[in-house]
Order: C-alpha cells, then sequence, then structure tokens
C-alpha cells in the first residue's frame, strides 16, 4: 500500500487575513474558508476545546495546498526561539516554484516578508531564496534560469 497523494501542509497563523494576502500575492488561490470546532476536533488534533479558522490555498496548478490555521482556542503556542533558523529541527520551510524571483521578493517584501540571505544563482539551473513569512514560517522561492 502507498499514498496516494500529499493533500496540504498546515502553517498555524495568528493573522489568518493577512496570511491569505501574502500566499494571495505569492499566487496560490484561495480555495475556501470555513470554522471547525467541536468534539471530533478535538479528538482528531489531540486537544480540548478546539476553535479554529481555516484558509484553504492553492497552487495554480492544483496540486498543492496550504492550510492556514488561525487557533481562536485553545490560543497558539509560540515557537521557541520564535523565528527558528532554516537547520531547525522539525517542518518549518516551504518551496515554491516562480516565474520571477526578484518581482517576487518585491512584492512580498510589501507584505512584511524578510530576506533569511540573499537571492543567490545555484548552478545554472536555480536562483533560490529563503524570505521568512507569516508565523516566521521559511518561504523558500526557485526560479529556473537552465
Amino acid at each position: 500500500m502507498t499514498i496516494q497523494r500529499m493533500d496540504n501542509v498546515a502553517i498555524v497563523v495568528d493573522d489568518l487575513d493577512a496570511a491569505v494576502v501574502f500566499f494571495t500575492e505569492l499566487g496560490m488561490e484561495l480555495e475556501g474558508r470555513t470554522e471547525v470546532e467541536g468534539v471530533l476536533v478535538d479528538r482528531i488534533v489531540g486537544l480540548d476545546g478546539v476553535r479554529s479558522e481555516i484558509a484553504m490555498m492553492r497552487t495554480p496548478d492544483g496540486h498543492s495546498k496550504l492550510e492556514l490555521t488561525r487557533y481562536r482556542s485553545p490560543a497558539a503556542a509560540k515557537a521557541e526561539p520564535e523565528n527558528p533558523p532554516p537547520n531547525t529541527l522539525g517542518l518549518h520551510r516551504v518551496m515554491f516554484a516562480v516565474d520571477d524571483i526578484d518581482d517576487t521578493v518585491a512584492r512580498l517584501r510589501a507584505h512584511g516578508a524578510e530576506l533569511l540571505g540573499e537571492v543567490t544563482q545555484y548552478g545554472s539551473v536555480f536562483r533560490l531564496c529563503y524570505l521568512r513569512g507569516p508565523a516566521g514560517v521559511i518561504v523558500a522561492l526557485a526560479e529556473q534560469t537552465g
């Protein structure tokens, strides 16, 4: 038995509207928003009294999704350190292929993104960079050049 597909990656944010704007600016499409709560949700996530808002974002090709989640209760826990470096254990980076990395970086900076390093040519194939996005998540961008 093998998996059928990877369905989505979830990012917990404190400002759902700002996160939706950020990932829309990146080029993702809002698929829908909903609120979830109740005993079934509590049982699934292993927390009591869950009330959260979810925005599902999808890439233009329809193959990848981000689930942006804002917990109303219980309150979201802060990560330590608040902005972990790229070599921190665990999941904290998501990468997107883009047409124009310079334009994308400029547009995302207007929404609070900060470069961790710089946009760099990687061999003759890609230009790459890491940005800090919503909730401190690292958003990597790759522009194919060759």
